[in-house]
């Protein structure tokens, strides 16, 4: 709303605006359009400064638009940088894990020389940004039964011999982890060291949360919260940066990573088992030197949460055997790293495709760069299929997802939608028949750049044709969307998409 001063018929200013509402005395409305005023100039200067245009602009209109509330939420979550003292942590972790990068004689790290082109750039890129190398010799075993990726959990849990090491942004002790729970407790009173790291802003405002905490104190676990936001104890970041990991480490030798929460499957949520949705995710079970990657994300967010150093990353440390064919590569990424590392090296391997790219990722708000990949992609005869949820359990991410279906559909990929009632909540994608990345990485602006996450890039044929297994799978339990179809869509949907799709820019 515009602001404007005029003279009323007994020759006093009148200020019109917001505040003219309330009605303000005169010199407060002149004050606070002043006020007003100067945020919109200061803001010109600011908000545009390191950040994506399309992010800018939106800042720019919410703050041009309502400035004091605008100013607010921009200083609440405006900014993406952490604690000075965490960055410094940060730094300390980067470089512990660009150490496991130097010891190349070991003969752990893929020769790149071996790997397709493309995938070697997308290798020494990922290298570059996240600190860890490429490395050979793994196993990679899929899983999409959510209660059997539990036991798989539990049953490596218990043949724990020194250590495990869980996180986790939603885990929740309830009758469908307690499996997991039993496990932990029995390695703890074997002496196993048992160490667990889960998100706090998740965690307090989940279902469970007390009993979850008992459980992991009376068991005598060594626990603590990711990026907790307690100001009255000094520990403050812009709330909604969280720790978005899910993986495991059983004694350096047996890794889980993947999409899936340490929760039941309807999360526990009055609201989805009265809609009876259920989440459907994918979780990989590997072993081979690639542990050593997991455990040293695990590592680097211990010591951010604890300052506790735990062990030296010495392979000798750890199982490095090398009991499969597979090349693998821990990706980590979030605020702590200077770019988007998960983001660049997405688009660099999309950009390798001759044949084929098949994505599952239940909240798609990509980027300029996704979206220009994925053009290019059709334009050459790549065939480029997306897989999401036909229903949502995010108002916001789901409108703002849908608001990108047209675009796409106009552009020649093909959209399935798994039915209802489940969420599809899988993250991964596939390139031709050689080349694979999953992890808990959404392809949206949240995860490039908010969210700590992990990815793992897998080169091997055997594990492109499991996941194509499940890819299939996807497909029978979903329908297409045609551009016939999404052309009859309501003028309020497309509203409420087209609002939806400007707010996920502010960031």
């Amino acid at each position: 709303m515009r602001d404007s001063a005029v003279l009323a018929a007994d020759g006093t200013p009148q200020v019109f605006s917001f505040w003219s509402l309330f009605n303000l005395p005169v010199s407060w409305a002149i004050a606070l359009w002043v006020v007003e005023n100067v945020i919109r100039i200061v803001a010109l200067f600011v908000v545009p400064r390191n950040r994506r245009p399309t992010a800018g602009m939106s800042w720019l209109m919410a703050i041009f638009f309502l400035p004091i509330p605008g100013l607010i939420l921009f200083l609440i979550i405006g900014s993406k940088r952490l604690p000075k003292r965490r960055e410094a942590k940060q730094g300390v972790i980067n470089q512990l894990v660009a150490d496991l990068s130097s010891r190349e004689e070991n003969g752990l790290v893929s020769r790149l020389e071996d790997l397709p082109p493309g995938v070697e750039n997308a290798a020494v890129l990922g290298r570059t940004l996240g600190a860890q190398p490429m490395l050979l010799g793994n196993t990679a075993t899929i899983c999409i039964d959510y209660e059997e990726s539990f036991v798989q959990i539990a049953e490596a849990i218990d043949a724990a011999t020194d250590y495990v090491h869980i996180e986790f942004y939603i885990l929740v002790h309830d009758e469908t982890t307690d499996g997991i729970f039993t496990a932990l407790r029995a390695a703890v009173a074997r002496g196993v060291k048992v160490r667990v790291l889960l998100d706090h802003i998740s965690a307090v405002r989940n279902p469970g949360h007390k009993r979850t905490v008992r459980s992991l104190t009376d068991m005598g676990a060594e626990w603590a919260y990711m990026l907790p936001v307690r100001p009255w104890r000094g520990q403050y970041q812009r709330p909604d940066l969280r720790n978005h990991r899910k993986l495991v480490v059983v004694d350096g030798a047996v890794g889980f990573m993947g999409s899936q929460n340490l929760v039941d499957s309807s999360y526990n949520k009055p609201s989805n088992r009265r809609r009876g949705l259920h989440w459907k995710d994918l979780m990989v079970r590997v072993e081979g030197p690639i542990v050593l990657g997991l455990e040293a994300v695990f590592q680097g967010d211990w010591y951010l949460e604890t300052d506790q150093y735990l062990l030296d990353l010495d392979e000798s440390t750890f199982a490095v055997e090398k009991p499969g064919e597979l090349d693998c590569q821990i990706v980590p990424s979030g605020p702590g790293y200077e770019s988007e590392n998960n983001l660049q090296v997405f688009v660099s391997l999309l950009y390798t495709a001759t044949r084929r790219i098949s994505i599952t990722s239940p909240y798609f708000v990509p980027d300029g760069s996704i979206m220009n990949a994925l053009r290019a992609a059709t334009a050459r005869g790549v065939e480029v299929e997306l897989f999401v949820s036909e229903t949502g359990d995010q108002a916001v991410v789901y409108h703002a997802q849908r608001s990108y279906y047209e675009e796409l559909l106009r552009a020649g990929v093909r959209i399935w939608m798994y039915r209802p009632p489940y969420i599809l909540h899988s993250k991964h994608f596939t390139i031709d028949d050689t080349v694979a990345v999953v992890g808990s990485s959404n392809m949206d602006q949240r995860s490039f750049g908010l969210n700590m996450e992990i990815s793992m890039v897998v080169h091997g044929e055997s594990f492109v044709r499991d996941l194509d297994a499940v890819i299939e799978y996807y497909r029978e339990n979903s329908r297409e969307l045609t551009l016939e179809e999404w052309s009859r869509q309501s003028l309020p949907s497309q509203l409420l998409d087209g609002l939806a799709r400007l707010t996920s820019a502010l960031q």
